[in-house]
This record gives structure tokens, C-alpha cells and sequence, in this order.
């Protein structure tokens, strides 16, 4: 069983990597609530050279939550619950290109998403993130106290909705009729259990 491991900071804003953790292991809640607490400080964590099954993959977001299933991809064979994020060489834009949060449009947004590289280009096909604790915490009082009044609305109609596909988009992308969900969220949130704003 994977229960301890080793947390080595990438960046000043976000990111870490967890060393000596197998994915593909069982671990126990005590471990599980120890990794959601290094995402919450982190906001990003890498495991590196891991080899996993379509069920290992999904067993390991169960020990996290429940899983939020995107409802907007093709899946996986067999595994309704894991989406596919392709791109082949011939397509000039990447899925999720612009900044964004996954999920944001449901009514209880995913606390995460689990991406498992499987074939990456010898150059590019980086993934990009941001730190939202940094962002928050870099704003004057007077926008913070500003933001925390605000609320957002998000929709799924405008990523996933019929009006948006491109000839691009062909085989990406399905269910565009289900791309109805438009919700309201406060501008700021805070990570379960953590102390910071983002």
C-alpha cells in the first residue's frame, strides 16, 4: 500500500511533486485527506512515471471524492467516468486552450480534475496553470473586499453548446444539447479547509 510520500515544491506560486507514490496502490483515508491537503497548499501536484489501467485511474479519484463526470467528451472504452482530451499532430488548436477552471458551470463544481498523460509531442503540449492564491492576495483591500461581494455566472453553453462547435471541434466534443447548465458562484471561493482565498 502507498501510504507515505515525499513533497518537493516546483514553484514559488503553485505546484509540487509527490515522489515515492505508486497511483496504481490502494492507500488509506489518512493518506487521501494528506494529498488533498497538499493540492489545497499547492494547487497543483505532479506524480511523474506512473503506469496505471483505466480502473487503477478511476480507483484513484474515488479515494479523493466522488467523481465528476464530464458529460461533453468522448470516453474512454469501457469507462464512461474518464474523459478523453485529445489533440492529433493535424489539429491546430489544443481543447481547453484559453484560461479556464474545469466544471465551473455545474452546480457543485469538481474540487479537480486527474489528467493522466498518455502520449505527449517531443515539444509542446505543455499543460499551463495559474495560482489563484497568488492572483487574490496580489489585488489591493479595497478590490478584495470589492470581489467577495461579487457573484459569476457560468455556463456550459458557451464552450460545449451547438452555437460554439467548429469544423475543429468534429469528434471532440459530444452532447452539445446537453450544454444547458448555466449557475451562479461567488467570485471568490476558498479550497476546502484551506485558509486562503482564490
Amino acid at each position: 500500500m502507498s501510504e507515505a510520500f515525499e513533497v518537493n515544491q516546483l514553484g514559488t506560486a503553485l505546484g509540487a511533486e509527490i515522489s515515492g507514490f505508486d497511483l496504481a496502490q490502494p492507500f488509506g483515508s489518512n493518506t487521501a485527506q494528506a494529498l488533498l491537503n497538499t493540492l489545497g497548499e499547492h494547487g497543483v501536484i505532479v506524480f511523474r512515471d506512473q503506469n496505471l489501467t483505466p480502473d487503477q485511474h478511476r480507483s484513484f479519484a474515488e479515494s479523493l471524492g466522488t467523481i465528476n463526470i464530464n458529460r461533453f467528451f468522448p470516453t474512454v472504452e469501457g469507462h464512461p467516468d474518464i474523459a478523453e482530451v485529445l489533440k492529433e499532430p493535424d489539429q491546430k488548436r489544443s481543447i481547453g486552450e484559453q484560461w479556464h477552471t474545469d466544471h465551473s458551470y455545474d452546480a457543485v463544481p469538481a474540487l479537480g480534475s486527474i489528467l493522466y498523460a498518455r502520449e505527449t509531442p517531443d515539444v509542446g503540449g505543455d499543460t499551463l496553470f495559474a495560482s489563484m492564491y497568488a492572483a487574490y492576495e496580489s489585488l489591493s483591500d479595497g478590490l478584495k473586499a470589492t470581489l467577495e461581494q461579487l457573484n459569476a455566472i457560468h455556463s456550459s453553453a458557451h464552450v460545449f453548446g451547438a452555437k460554439a462547435m467548429s469544423e475543429e471541434s468534429e469528434g471532440r466534443f459530444e452532447n452539445a444539447d446537453k450544454a444547458t447548465q448555466t449557475v451562479t458562484h461567488p467570485v471568490v471561493i476558498r479550497f476546502p479547509d484551506e485558509k486562503r482565498f482564490m
